[in-house]
């Protein structure tokens, strides 16, 4: 198995990332920059997202595993106090592959040019200064008309980031599903929104149809596309996943637990 290792600057996580790399030479593990069978990432969600849109074009076969070098992590399952034993874990090579489920976006531009995006945890489109106003169609179809400051669109992982702000639902990550949510509706005659989370399968399509204007915002996970001219965006659960290597048991429902509530384990 070849490996990769992605850091953020802090200073803790470059001392932890430069111990496992040793630790996996000692093991006689192999590193690859380009091509790796293995991402570890050392830091927190933000790292382990930037590491999936780096090597998102590989997830064939690519695994992931992070280390958290802070507050904990929805993806970083790994404490930092444990890099001798997750070294050992990855040259042994034992392990479970669990596959989350991941969105994907298709932005059409005024331009005509079409381009696609694939997002771990979320995507949000809004205007820079002004209300949004669009149209929301299920599969062809209009569902409502929308007037507020944006929507977002998330993954059952991303269910416990802004979407759990905006009151949506926490969603369990073996589902393949996404959850649209509205960003402070604004309900009158003209525009009727249903002021709730949906939860959308896999099959389903959701388009959103925004007036012509060119100050809209994109947002793919913690990429950020500026003063966009839209025409619409399709969002569905995509057939790709990404695949998370397990060395012990990965229990979502506890993580959200020691997240939300309280850890007295």
């Amino acid at each position: 198995m070849k490996v990769w290792i992605q850091n953020n600057t802090k200073d803790i996580s470059q001392n932890v990332a430069h111990k496992l790399t040793n630790r996996l030479l000692a093991y006689g593990v192999q590193f690859s920059k380009d091509n790796p069978d293995l991402v570890v990432t050392v830091g927190g969600d933000g790292t382990f997202l930037s590491a999936f849109h780096r090597f998102n074009n590989q997830l064939e076969h690519v695994e992931f595993v992070g280390i958290h070098t802070g507050h904990l992590g929805f993806y970083t399952d790994w404490q930092d106090s444990e890099v001798e034993e997750l070294a050992r874990r990855i040259a042994n090579g034992k392990r479970s592959v669990i596959s989350f489920p991941l969105l994907e976006v298709r932005v059409t531009f005024k331009s005509g040019v079409v381009s696609h995006f694939l997002s771990l945890n979320e995507s949000i489109l809004k205007r820079v200064s002004q209300t949004m106003r669009a149209d929301i169609l299920i599969d062809g179809r209009r569902f409502e008309r929308f007037r507020g400051d944006g929507v977002a669109l998330s993954t059952p992982t991303g269910s416990t980031a802004y979407s759990k702000s905006l009151g949506g639902a926490l969603v369990d990550p073996s589902l393949a599903v996404m959850q649209f949510n509205e960003i402070a509706p604004i309900n009158n005659r003209v525009y009727r929104t249903v002021n709730s989370s949906l939860i959308l399968p896999q099959s389903q399509v959701l388009t959103v149809m925004p007036e012509p204007q060119g100050d809209y915002i994109i947002t793919i996970d913690n990429l950020s596309y500026d003063h966009c001219s839209v025409q619409k965006v399709e969002y569905q659960i995509s057939q790709e996943t990404i695949k998370i290597a397990s060395y012990r048991p990965k229990r979502f429902w506890l993580r959200v637990r020691n997240a939300f509530l309280v850890d007295d384990n």
